[in-house]
């Protein structure tokens, strides 16, 4: 995908982080936008950010909230397409982080219903648009969904399954391409949620993955998994 300009993407959890990151450089590069996060005041500051550069509607609300997805549905209806929905919006579950043992099971639901139900249920919504235009899926993972961290049980079982439907998902539609995208370690609020208390300045600002995952979208691979660390050295 070479030319960028009129292409609509859809960007989850886009106020603060990789989310906003990501959809800086599609509005630099002409793309048009939609984007949410939960929170009022951050998502209105990140659209009048951004629509300096392009056109972008900011809808309010939670993914895991039938009526927003809903919202998000009429709103990518208003462009008349899209060619990418980016799968970002995360939550990392209680802080400090439980052990699996100790682990609230209405807690655990909740990870589970914004890391991977909310994430299926938006792409079900999205298929058609998607498929119309041959778009691409790009859920946003961690290696937490691979390797066993200590403390990590919740939300790297969340993102393990997220891996394992981006999986699926791409062997079963092929008019699309999906990718499961693991940005690696980063300066954000999630992080810094992880690590109560304690200096994360040492990590990469998430506005060093997003060329990586924009490399997706422009050269479009096989679908799959892939990490930020490998395809910077494309980009």
């Amino acid at each position: 995908m070479s030319d960028r300009v009129g292409r609509t993407a859809l960007v989850t959890g886009a106020s603060h982080g990789l989310g906003l990151a990501v959809a800086r450089r599609l509005a630099i590069d002409g793309w048009r936008l939609v984007i949410d996060a939960r929170q009022t005041e951050p998502l209105e500051a990140a659209q009048m950010e951004l629509a300096e550069r392009t056109e972008v509607i900011a809808v309010v609300g939670d993914v895991s909230d039938p009526s927003h997805r809903d919202a998000l549905v009429e709103t990518v209806r208003r462009f008349g397409s899209l060619d990418a929905l980016v799968n970002n919006a995360s939550t990392l579950g209680p802080s400090p982080r439980p052990r699996l043992a100790d682990y609230d099971v209405d807690a655990y639901r909740r990870v589970l219903d914004v890391n991977v139900v909310a994430p299926l249920a938006l792409i079900q919504d999205m298929l058609p648009p998607l498929r119309e235009r041959r778009g691409a899926v790009i859920n946003v993972t961690s290696d937490a969904s691979r390797e066993q961290y200590e403390g990590w049980g919740g939300y790297g079982s969340s993102k393990a399954a997220l891996d394992q439907m981006t999986n699926i998902l791409a062997a079963e539609e092929s008019a699309i391409s999906v990718y499961s995208f693991d940005p690696g370690d980063m300066n954000t609020r999630m992080h810094q949620e992880a690590f109560p208390g304690e200096d994360i300045s040492d990590r990469p600002e998430p506005e060093k993955s997003a060329p990586a995952l924009l490399y997706l979208l422009d050269h479009r691979p096989a679908s799959g998994h892939y990490r930020a660390s490998d395809l910077l050295t494309r980009a």
